[in-house]
């Protein structure tokens, strides 16, 4: 026979085949690593979602009252507390109970009388506090009449 068929591979029996504690440990670790970026990750979304959800419902209560305004027929600073408009009266106080779902919610309403060809307009200003933020985000809408 030849010299090649007769050779027999030697098997190593010195070293264990497989991983280690130690590779195991270090996978362990990186795959925590990757998990708690998940949860930050996971948890950055919530607050942002949060946050779209109060500035959607800021928009849309600014815009409801702009719509009442619009819709009143003696619009001309009723809606600024001093006028004697019941219908005003009433969209104002409906606005003041949904402005109190944000979270600090606060509603302000200013008139501004126009002058000779400007016309008169509202300013609706909507200012809620977010989670972690000391200042209060404002959202503000102006309307003409």
């Amino acid at each position: 026979m030849s010299q090649a068929l007769q050779t027999v591979p030697r098997v190593r029996h010195g070293r264990a085949a497989g991983f280690t504690l130690v590779e195991a440990l270090v996978a362990l670790v990186v795959l925590s690593i990757g998990m708690l970026g998940i949860a930050a990750l996971y948890m950055e979304t919530l607050r942002a979602s949060r946050s779209a959800l109060y500035r959607t419902e800021a928009v849309t209560m600014a815009a409801d009252l702009a719509d009442r305004i619009r819709a009143n027929r003696n619009p001309a600073n009723a809606y600024t507390g001093g006028g004697q408009n019941a219908i005003a009266q009433a969209d104002l106080d409906d606005w003041d109970a949904v402005i109190a779902t944000l979270p600090s919610g606060a509603g302000e309403i200013r008139f501004v009388d126009g002058l000779g060809a400007i016309p008169s307009t509202y300013i609706i200003i909507v200012s809620w506090t977010e989670v972690g933020q000391v200042d209060p985000v404002v959202y503000e809408l102006r309307i003409e009449v």
